[in-house]
């Protein structure tokens, strides 16, 4: 089976970001199956050109094509919906003359990519599988980044139109289902986020990053991902305003994004000294760095809408054994409460933030132990290996029924 998935975020492991898509990759390439990417050649962490051309790996199984796309990333919307259409058009060109597919795999965000495999899908006469990976655009409109009415309006009637238009629908949580069958959506699967509790040793202290930064004998608080609007570091910053008369802890913000700049500035101005900036790390580097962590951060602003999501992040830090400090209500709630490996915070409340960061560098056992258990429940529950067995199970019975109810091919 040849799958091409349209993914304008894509990220491999030498790449900073998310990487679900590229670890399921090689586990549908272990099972006998190719795989093409069509990736965007900017970074959406950093919104720099990748290090990485286009090329082929795991024995040319897996192929990732750079389709042409404006470098605008991290400027006003304006220029972010630019960058969204170039991939958009780009992607299809460059789509048409993949060969010999017998699936076409939407993501979105951004959802403008996903119409590009739709019509891939429908002209090669293949299945189309769109992959919700958060509710564009309703977190847009929540988050106040889409604002103009006619716009909102369009992205809404797409939105329809793509979950009607799939074969399958794909959420990666169980958050999402009500809303995408609410507005189309008839066959809905549940692959959710997790990770891949290989990658991580949670017996390593991250000895070295700790020296190579500065964090001997600090108890040390990690947050890595997007700098945002939507990641309210803000939060976090108030909180170690806080935390300021306990100089054995340090809060480290690992990553990058539009409002980095800012953050900085702010914390310079604070006079925060016990608030360390890193860069992002590629995902195959992360390990180090939340083996160093003491305990993580996961945030989100206060909006009904981010109760239905099942960040990336958290279980990462669940994989490395970490014990979370949870600045995010619903959904991905449960999952660590019914591991017990955190402490929940009400979003946007730094004191609640800052009691539990104390709470946690208080007993450093009982941090431990919580974040071992949240390991163990990972591998139970959101192992990568068994997600990636359930999404190969979905794409070959898309497939089969397809073959068993074949259309013409035109491409």
């Amino acid at each position: 089976m040849h799958i091409l998935l349209i993914h304008q975020a894509f990220a491999a492991l030498d790449e900073p970001g998310g990487t679900r898509h590229y670890e399921l990759a090689r586990h549908l390439v272990r099972r006998g199956h190719r795989v093409t990417i069509i990736a965007s050649p900017v970074s959406y962490i950093t919104g720099h050109p990748s290090s990485l051309p286009s090329g082929s790996e795991e024995n040319d199984a897996i192929t990732i094509l750079r389709a042409p796309t404006y470098h605008a990333l991290h400027k006003s919307f304006v220029h972010r919906t630019l960058a969204f259409f170039s991939f958009m058009f780009s992607s299809f060109f460059i789509g048409l003359r993949v060969r010999e597919v017998d699936l076409v795999w939407g993501t979105s965000p951004p959802i403008f990519q996903a119409w590009t495999a739709w019509l891939l899908a429908r002209l090669k006469g293949v299945p189309f599988l769109f992959e919700v990976r958060d509710l564009w655009p309703y977190f847009a409109v929540a988050v106040g980044v889409l604002t103009n009415p006619v716009l909102i309006r369009m992205s809404e009637w797409l939105e329809r139109f793509l979950y009607r238009g799939a074969d399958r629908v794909m959420v990666n949580s169980p958050g999402f289902i009500a809303h995408v069958t609410g507005r189309g959506a008839k066959r809905v699967e549940l692959v959710p986020n997790g990770a891949d509790a290989s990658m991580f040793d949670p017996s390593d202290e991250g000895a070295a990053f700790r020296r190579s930064h500065g964090l001997e004998g600090k108890f040390v608080v990690l947050y890595a991902g997007a700098h945002g609007m939507s990641n309210d570091l803000d939060v976090v910053l108030d909180a170690a305003r806080l935390l300021e008369g306990e100089p054995h802890i340090q809060i480290v913000l690992l990553g990058d994004g539009k409002e980095k700049p800012r953050l900085v500035a702010r914390a310079h101005e604070m006079g925060l000294t016990n608030v360390t900036f890193l860069p992002p790390l590629p995902k195959r580097r992360m390990p180090e760095a939340l083996a160093a962590a003491d305990a993580c951060i996961a945030i989100l602003k206060p909006l009904e809408a981010y109760k239905t999501t099942y960040p990336n992040k958290v279980f990462d830090y669940m994989a490395a054994g970490r014990p979370i400090v949870l600045a995010i209500d619903g959904v991905i709630r449960q999952v660590v409460e019914a591991a017990d490996c955190g402490l929940f915070t009400p979003p946007g409340d730094p004191q609640a933030m800052a009691r539990a960061i104390r709470q946690l560098a208080a007993d450093s056992e009982v941090a431990r132990a919580m974040g071992l258990r949240g390991r163990r429940y990972v591998e139970q529950h959101f192992h990568r290996a068994d997600l990636a067995h359930r999404l190969a199970e979905l794409l070959e019975a898309m497939v089969s029924q397809q073959s068993n109810n074949p259309t013409p091919a035109r491409g």
